[in-house]
């Protein structure tokens, strides 16, 4: 996918108060630690993530991507009544039914005219928004549009807590299917694109391309378990890493061709944030230099489909990317779908 006339005009995220450290999540362990005899410390050494945040209790995740929303459209200035496209792209949403883009859609104000609906694909569902609105605008459909979501970590963390403490026949191989549990974090973020004509930014998107890679599709599953038991997802993090990193570099293959760059074209990187381990891989196996990649995740942990945008808006927020510069945008979900943008900042 080749873009000539679409812009990311901003980015923009709002953060919970509430901060879990992984010393934290470790003394709530303590059943499960002293009874497998596990050493303190090993969450934070295997993860690289000191800390990640939480929503309040009953924090409703339509009003943290209202917020974000509304501090994407201010930041730009453009008009609401050009806005032709919301997607509301993460795991997390009020309800099943109607779509959480419904409620965002009415609270931002947006005009009747402008679609509003879900999406949700594990981590890359911003992501996959984003090219949503980019197709709409390439094709002179739309002027404008704005992908949102929030993800909400408290009741799978909750949850998988609350599961090792109480299966007293779980074992050391048996916790490693809830490490990836742990790690995740609470955030909201969005994304707003406009056509050349009307950016103010001129961060022009270049190209993306994605692959989907299901064959994998079992390493990483999460559902309900039930009412008591809430929220759980199982993770073969060994194999999932494995399997990523792999379909992470081909999809990267996949972008040079696409933008005719090089490695050393690639001036900033933003990867989806999963650990320390994940991103020294990917980096290696891309060619990429670690200095020129920003991460987020030692102290927000893994947030999710917001992970990404956010720390791309933090980037920018704090100058680490400037004009001139070719950002790869990193996405990479269970699945195992993958899926990358190049921007010209």
């Amino acid at each position: 996918m080749r873009y000539q006339n679409v812009c990311l005009e901003t980015l923009a995220y709002t953060l919970p108060e509430e901060v879990l450290s992984s010393d934290e999540i470790e003394r709530r362990l303590q059943p499960l630690y002293q009874r497998l005899r596990l050493p303190e410390g090993r969450l934070e050494l295997m993860t690289g993530i000191r800390e990640r945040r939480m929503w309040a209790p009953g924090t409703r995740v339509s009003d943290m991507s209202v917020a974000s929303g509304e501090k994407a459209i201010i930041g730009t200035g453009i008009d609401r009544s050009l806005m032709g496209m919301l997607v509301h792209g993460s795991v997390c949403r009020d309800q099943l039914e109607p779509a959480t883009a419904c409620r965002v859609h009415h609270h931002l104000g947006l005009p009747a005219k402008c679609l509003a609906f879900d999406i949700s694909n594990a981590c890359l569902g911003l992501l996959n928004g984003m090219v949503e609105v980019a197709n709409r605008i390439e094709l002179g459909q739309i002027q404008a549009g704005l992908v949102v979501g929030t993800e909400d970590s408290r009741p799978l963390l909750e949850a998988t807590i609350a599961e090792l403490n109480q299966r007293t026949s779980l074992t050391r191989s048996d916790i490693k299917t809830a490490v990836a549990s742990l790690t995740i974090g609470s955030g909201s973020a969005a994304v707003l694109l406009t056509s050349r004509a009307l950016s103010k930014s001129g961060h022009c998107i270049r190209s993306a391309v994605a692959r989907a890679h299901t064959q994998h599709y079992r390493l990483c599953e999460g559902d309900h378990a039930g009412t008591e038991a809430g929220m759980l997802m199982q993770t073969d993090s060994e194999k999932l890493l494995e399997a990523g990193i792999e379909t992470g570099a081909m999809t990267f293959a996949d972008l040079l061709e696409e933008t005719g760059w090089k490695p050393t074209d690639v001036t900033r990187s933003i990867c989806h944030q999963v650990g320390g381990t994940h991103r020294k891989l990917m980096l290696e196996s891309l060619k990429l230099p670690a200095e020129n990649d920003f991460a987020t995740f030692p102290w927000l942990g893994n947030t999710g489909s917001v992970a990404l945008p956010s720390a791309m808006a933090i980037a920018s927020e704090e100058g680490f990317l400037r004009a001139g510069d070719r950002v790869a945008m990193l996405g990479i979900g269970s699945g195992i779908n993958s899926l990358m943008i190049a921007v010209d900042w």
